[in-house]
């Protein structure tokens, strides 16, 4: 028989005790929310989760409860699916009724019931209209607007509820930080602050690839788990000695890609992508903004796609597209060109590029005029960030969003689903 093989045993950390034991702590049991935020990868949605079911089903019994993440999708995958093999493995009783959207949880006698809820736009809070509940579960409640959390919050009516909140940082803006964290004594609220030492599970290589994936902002918010505005140049990690490179040998190149940033009135550019080695290089680019040009005469589709013709020549490669240029898909479909419409989530966008960047899995070559005019004025929007959201200023972006579309679209991690990218899993 082969051997099997064991997942060594970690203990908890003291803050994951914590997150288990606050609802029967003497000095936090009164408490009526709990608060995790900080770094990735610190463990907190895996506790966080374990213990809200623990406390609902030693709490109450054929009652209802809530979990919202930004998607279902991001939901089931960072919370639910490894809640469930975490309950299972403890003995509770799991019925997952997809087609409701609903757990039926069944331990020691007890069931609940547990709802589960996308929060990603103003329309998601008629999605909770109606529903009874003794708790809340918020998973990234930093990336649901406030009308969604409010109406949710609202629904936990009975006696002894308590809400739960897990989020990576946003700006100091941020609605939920001026709203919750600003006001913990107002909410009765328990704060626990997370960074990834507090995970015990992690080694210090896991910790140090981490750390080398972001910078900026992002470092900030995500390493060290702090609430800071998104100001300067955003690509800031970008260094011209690592990242710059002659383009490698156009016979080794197995794969080919184009993406576009399409302006009806604003400049349009091509990027050409080739992968050599599991690197992705910009090969060359192509811009042209009529604003600018001697002519001043803008293109229409048909000729923007006769210089994608003459800009790729005998290459064949699909091209990733705006979603918002369908008249120019069309025009290329009908010649026959296979047309990727572009994931177009401009943070995670952002965010994901930088960390290609970083890791080395995207690099540049020497003639790519507007992309390294652009890396150096491409910055954030100040007048957003005093309103707590992260926003480029509209300015020098074109050949920024055509690269944010390659990453976002080609590049984002094999277990993404529909709902967009997730650079990290955050239990």
């Amino acid at each position: 028989m082969a051997e099997q093989i064991q997942t060594p045993y970690v203990p908890f950390s003291s803050k994951q005790l914590h997150v288990l034991s606050w609802w029967i702590d003497p000095n936090t049991k009164d408490c009526e929310a709990l608060i995790c935020d900080g770094s990735v990868r610190a463990g907190k949605t895996m506790v966080m989760s374990m213990s809200y079911v623990i406390w609902s089903m030693y709490s109450f019994s054929e009652e209802q409860f809530g979990i919202a993440g930004k998607t279902i999708g991001s939901l089931r995958r960072n919370v639910i699916r490894p809640l469930k093999h975490m309950l299972e493995g403890r003995g509770y009783h799991v019925k997952d009724r997809r087609a409701d959207n609903m757990l039926e949880i069944s331990y020691g006698g007890r069931t609940n019931y547990y709802y589960l809820f996308g929060g990603k736009d103003e329309g998601s809070q008629d999605l909770v209209q109606g529903l009874t509940a003794a708790g809340f579960f918020f998973d990234e409640v930093a990336l649901m607007p406030q009308s969604f959390v409010n109406q949710a919050t609202a629904r936990v009516s009975r006696d002894g509820g308590k809400y739960w909140f897990n989020c990576n940082p946003a700006g100091p803006y941020h609605w939920f930080k001026l709203e919750w964290l600003d006001n913990l004594e107002q909410h009765r609220a328990l704060h626990i602050h997370f960074v990834m030492s507090d995970n015990p599970s992690l080694s210090d290589e896991v910790i140090d690839r981490y750390e080398r994936m972001y910078s900026g902002v992002f470092y900030q918010r995500y390493i060290e788990g702090l609430w800071v505005l998104s100001d300067g140049i955003i690509y800031d990690n970008f260094d011209e000695q690592l990242m710059v490179t002659d383009a490698p040998d156009y016979a080794t190149i197995t794969q080919y890609y184009v993406s576009c940033d399409y302006g009806a009135q604003n400049p349009t550019v091509f990027l050409l992508w080739g992968l050599s080695d599991g690197i992705w290089y910009c090969l060359r680019e192509y811009y042209y903004d009529a604003r600018h040009d001697d002519s001043g005469i803008q293109k229409t589709d048909q000729q923007y796609a006769d210089d994608l013709d003459n800009f790729l020549g005998p290459i064949s490669a699909p091209i990733i597209v705006d979603p918002a240029a369908q008249n120019f898909i069309i025009e290329l479909e009908s010649r026959g060109r296979a047309v990727y419409q572009a994931y177009n989530d401009v943070l995670p966008g952002i965010r994901l590029t930088q960390s290609l960047m970083s890791n080395g899995q995207i690099k540049f070559t020497h003639n790519l005029p507007g992309l390294f005019k652009e890396l150096a004025s491409y910055v954030w929007d100040e007048k957003r960030a005093q309103l707590g959201e992260d926003k480029p200023l509209k300015q020098h972006d074109h050949v920024m969003d055509a690269m944010r579309y390659f990453c976002a679209t080609m590049l984002q991690p094999e277990y993404e689903e529909d709902d967009g990218i997730q650079l990290i899993d955050h239990y």
